[in-house]
C-alpha cells in the first residue's frame, strides 16, 4: 500500500516472485470511469472507491479459494479502505506500507511513462493517506532502497512474523 509512485506494482511483482504467489495490480480493477477521472487530474471520491475496493478484496478471496497465495499492489490509503479490502477478502490480510518522502515519490512519478495517474494528484494522495496504526495488520517499509531491497525487506518481515497467505 502507499501513494501513487511509491513503487507498489514493481515491489509487488518482485515480492510475488520471492513468495511464489500470484500478483494482482489493483489499478487493473478500476472501472474505466475511475481511470478517466484520475487521468483528467480529478481525485476519486469515496463513492468512486467503494466498488473498486470490494473488487480488490474479491480478487484476493478468489485466489485464496483456488488455493493460491496473492500479493496485491493497492493504494489502500485510508484505514477504512484497508478494512473494506479485508472484509471482501474474507481472510486475514497484511499490509506493507511503502513509505517515502514526497520529493522522492514525485521524482519517480515524473520519470515514469504511460501511467494514468498524473503527478498533480500526488498532494491529494498524501492528504488522504492514513499511515498504518499500531493495531492494524501490517508494517511500514522505507522505499529509499532499490525495489529488490524493498521486496526482500517485506519478504523477510512476512516470513519472520509467520504471515498469512494473503498480502497487500
Amino acid at each position: 500500500m502507499g501513494v501513487a509512485g511509491s513503487g507498489k506494482t514493481t515491489v509487488a511483482n518482485l515480492l510475488a516472485e520471492r513468495l511464489g504467489a500470484d500478483m494482482v495490480d489493483a489499478d487493473d480493477l478500476h472501472p474505466a470511469a475511475n481511470v478517466a477521472k484520475m487521468a483528467s487530474g480529478t481525485p476519486l471520491t469515496d463513492e468512486d472507491r467503494w466498488p473498486w475496493l470490494e473488487a480488490v478484496g474479491r480478487a484476493v478471496r478468489d485466489r485464496l479459494a483456488a488455493g493460491r497465495s496473492v500479493v496485491v499492489a493497492c493504494s489502500a490509503l485510508r484505514r477504512a479502505y484497508r478494512e473494506a479490502i479485508a472484509a471482501s477478502a474474507e481472510a486475514p490480510v497484511r499490509f506493507a506500507h511503502l513509505d517515502g518522502s514526497r520529493e522522492l515519490i514525485a521524482a519517480r512519478m515524473a520519470a515514469r511513462a504511460g501511467h494514468f495517474m498524473p503527478t498533480g494528484l500526488l498532494d491529494s494522495q498524501f492528504a488522504v493517506l492514513e499511515p498504518l496504526e499500531a493495531d492494524e495488520p501490517g508494517f511500514t517499509v522505507a522505499i529509499d532502497g532499490t525495489p529488490g531491497q524493498v521486496a526482500d525487506a517485506i519478504a523477510l518481515r512476512l516470513r519472520r512474523n509467520g504471515a498469512p497467505a494473503t498480502r497487500a
